[in-house]
């Protein structure tokens, strides 16, 4: 009989999540088991690893191990949830650890920059409640967060954490000292289009810094995604961003219409209607979300976290909180309201795939329960 001993990799960590799961951090896929697979997973995840003589599937085994989530040799004791995650599950957490910036980009919904952001301990505080709770992905946002004055401290924390850690950045303060030190999964850089088009929204020079800063990290062992806001003067260069991002190698390439709000009021007209920008839409490349999100509209495992301590069902909803982090996180998440597709004023076909949009942005259009028009237009559009 087989008797090799297997251990849960130390990119891997157990989750209970709606169901039993267990997720890769560093390759961001997460996977369904059954109750009996995660007993197996937790009996690994000991120092002592677990016989391979106590499951019967070959080929779930040699799956296990190519897909990085067990290992043949002995690693250290990984965490095993103590309990279930709420329903629905909090995966996605956006923390704005500060307000302070080193840009004024012309459409930045966070506005007039400050020096609000986030205490050292608050910020310990929710990584542990978001590790209990079974959290997946951390996204650490700003303003800029390397800007945070406390940032050394918050990446020493981070290697504690099983769950993915994204840093969002506009890339002007990268270098090799701070990458060698870095305690994250994935960097994601801003670029909003092609020299002229990018610095007229972020400033002089800034294209060449950002897209040398993605060129960089996509030479170390961080995954590089890249973020891009569609507005009147990139509109011609979507097929050459596609061309130049899949040539460096990054992983994601999210595209999304900003929403009018901070800078952005100031000036409204640098984004298209959306029969001109719906289609952008459709470009863009990378894994997405986990799924799980059936019968409810955008955002149903997506909660943030401002510089000043506020939650709410996303960074947009700032001025309509749930609640303040220091009641704790759990408090705030089971204020969020979720509300079932069927609520919605749409029988689009594409309603399952859409979700309704952006949930702000259809609420800026006059009526709440609408499809994001912008949405509306990138599906339709497709038809």
């Amino acid at each position: 009989m087989n008797k090799k001993k297997y251990f849960i990799s130390e990119e891997a960590s157990l989750k209970w999540l709606e169901s039993h799961c267990i997720y890769n951090i560093f390759s961001d896929e997460l996977y369904e088991i059954d109750d009996s697979a995660f007993e197996f997973f937790k009996s690994c995840a000991s120092g002592n690893g677990c016989n391979s003589c106590n499951i019967s599937d070959v080929e779930f085994l040699k799956f296990s191990v190519e897909e990085g989530l067990l290992s043949k040799s002995r690693k250290a004791p990984r965490k095993i949830p103590s309990r279930q995650s709420p329903v629905p599950s909090l995966r996605y957490l956006e923390l704005q650890i500060t307000n302070r910036c080193n840009l004024s980009c012309r459409h930045c919904y966070i506005g007039k920059k400050s020096t609000v952001e986030l205490d050292i301990d608050a910020i310990r505080k929710i990584m542990n409640e978001f590790e209990e709770i079974q959290g997946l992905r951390l996204l650490i946002t700003g303003g800029e967060p390397l800007l945070y004055s406390r940032f050394d401290e918050l990446n020493s924390m981070l290697h504690d954490y099983e769950f993915r850690k994204i840093l969002f950045t506009n890339g002007l303060l990268l270098d090799s000292e701070i990458l060698g030190k870095l305690n994250v999964n994935e960097i994601q850089i801003s670029i909003d289009g092609l020299n002229e088009a990018h610095d007229f929204i972020r400033g002089k020079g800034t294209y060449e810094k950002s897209i040398e800063a993605v060129k960089m990290v996509a030479g170390t062992s961080f995954q590089v995604s890249v973020s891009t806001m569609v507005h009147t003067r990139n509109l011609n260069d979507f097929d050459e961003m596609g061309r130049i991002f899949s040539e460096i190698g990054v992983r994601d390439w999210s595209v999304d219409v900003p929403c009018i709000a901070g800078f952005l009021k100031d000036n409204p007209d640098i984004v298209p209607p959306p029969d001109v920008a719906g289609k952008y839409l459709r470009y863009g490349f990378g894994e997405g979300l986990h799924g799980g999100g059936a019968g409810y509209v955008c955002g149903l495992h997506l909660m943030s976290v401002m510089a000043d301590g506020r939650a709410a069902k996303c960074s947009f909803y700032s001025e309509d909180p749930v609640g303040h982090i220091g009641e704790g996180l759990e408090i705030c998440w089971k204020r969020v309201e979720h509300a079932p597709l069927s609520d919605l004023d749409c029988n689009c076909a594409h309603l399952d795939t859409c979700r309704g949009g952006c949930r702000y942005r259809a609420s800026l259009s006059g009526n709440a329960r609408s499809g994001d028009p912008y949405r509306c237009a990138a599906f339709l559009g497709s038809d």
